[in-house]
């Protein structure tokens, strides 16, 4: 692949670059001294579960990989051990050494559907900052003004608004950009909301005598409500670890316009080739819905295995078009009356006491398709009584 080629790869459907003409530059010096380029990413081992959100970046990483590049994936699990004022309402709750390595290695499981093992260099941060002595982090601070970090976005509007702000908040991008010049990243890549960041850990690497990271940005792309970016948090994700059936029923909830995202961000169809189909659609000639199931095949083939798509849209059709059980379902033995809330939590459609009560009290619960909104209601259960919890979640009951 020459220099141009991998330039036209590795810059497509990125927002921030900084800059095009340094990555030609440190990709043609890494090809005359035969090596790849080292690309830095980070992930917080607090949240192992990766959505469709996550694979914008995973994507990107692996066109570099594919390129010949070497992926330097950075579990933050030193911060994640010591807790993130992130400046939400509750800080991020501090984990064990134990409910770190547990998350890291859920992390590489579901990373390396996308990313290739052997051309992925994972490394945990504890390694540098564990032995950092407190003079080390004093004379690390002293690289960074408190103007500089006020300059971020969500710290400079939160200081205008009086808004309170932690020292450990403003440790952090210095943290991340410290990461950089310990792993020697060539390139870094992050979503838009970590540009700051990103460029800390160039002024950084400067300081430390290293040439500068070259920094890109990806976008954040929504959500199932098409509103608010994907987080697991806010509900609105696809996880790459659900069931077929549930990852392709949650696609097909998605809006049309929401969809042509998905297409060039998740599957990474070319542009002109979403073009075509948006003029198709414009035109009459397609209908978005058959596109939309073109999508979920891709995506569930992609992360589930191969055919699986096809079936996981047979068996939507059957449930949601001609309004039929589906034919795999789970198989509940009960051995008596139970109260609702409980048969919600029991069937694995709840967490929580409280989340099953607020499924029954918003009309998500059904008994034999009829509704009941009844949070006291117990139930005397007979032999192959259905429960239906939103629009996916089925469960067949039997005396046992």
């Amino acid at each position: 692949m020459t220099i141009d080629q991998q330039l036209e790869l590795l810059t497509a459907r990125h927002v921030d670059l900084f800059s095009g003409d340094e990555l030609k530059k440190k990709l043609e010096i890494a090809a005359k001294e035969g090596r790849g380029l080292r690309i830095k990413y980070g992930a917080d081992p607090s949240a192992p579960d990766i959505h469709l959100g996550h694979v914008v970046g995973l994507n990107k990483l692996r066109e570099f990989q594919d390129a010949g590049h070497t992926v330097v994936f950075i579990i933050g699990d030193f911060t994640g051990m010591i807790g993130d004022p992130s400046g939400k309402s509750a800080t991020r709750p501090a984990l064990s050494k134990e409910q770190v390595l547990e998350n890291a290695e859920s992390y590489k499981k579901q990373v390396f559907k996308i990313l290739d093992p052997e051309k992925t260099e994972v490394r945990f941060n504890s390694e540098w900052l564990g032995e950092m002595r407190f003079e080390d982090v004093i004379r690390l601070s002293a690289h960074v003004t408190v103007a500089q970090l006020l300059a971020r976005d969500d710290f400079s509007k939160r200081y205008a608004d009086n808004r309170p702000i932690s020292l450990v908040e403003f440790l952090y991008p210095l943290v991340q950009a410290y990461d950089s010049v310990m792993v020697e990243a060539d390139v870094e890549l992050g979503g838009t909301d970590q540009l700051f960041n990103l460029l800390l850990g160039r002024e950084l690497q400067k300081i430390y005598g290293q040439h500068p990271q070259v920094v890109m940005t990806l976008p954040l792309i929504e959500g199932l409500d098409g509103v608010q970016k994907m987080s697991k948090s806010l509900n609105n994700y696809v996880g790459v670890n659900e069931a077929s059936k549930e990852m392709f029923g949650k696609l097909m909830s998605v809006s049309d316009e929401l969809m042509w995202k998905y297409f060039l961000y998740i599957l990474c169809r070319p542009p002109e080739e979403i073009d075509a189909m948006r003029a198709r659609v414009s035109s009459g000639e397609l209908h978005p819905r058959a596109v939309k199931d073109e999508l979920g095949r891709c995506i569930v083939d992609r992360f589930v295995g191969e055919g699986e798509g096809a079936k996981a849209a047979e068996e939507f059709a059957r449930v949601f078009a001609e309004r039929k059980l589906p034919t795999d379902m789970t198989e509940l033995a009960l051995e008596g009356e139970i109260g609702l809330i409980d048969l919600v939590v029991k069937a694995g459609f709840a967490g929580s006491n409280g989340e099953a009560r607020r499924l029954i009290q918003q009309g998500g619960v059904r008994l034999d398709d009829v509704q009941n909104k009844d949070i006291k209601a117990v139930i005397p259960p007979v032999d192959g009584m259905i429960l239906r919890v939103g629009k996916r979640k089925f469960a067949r009951l039997s005396l046992s």
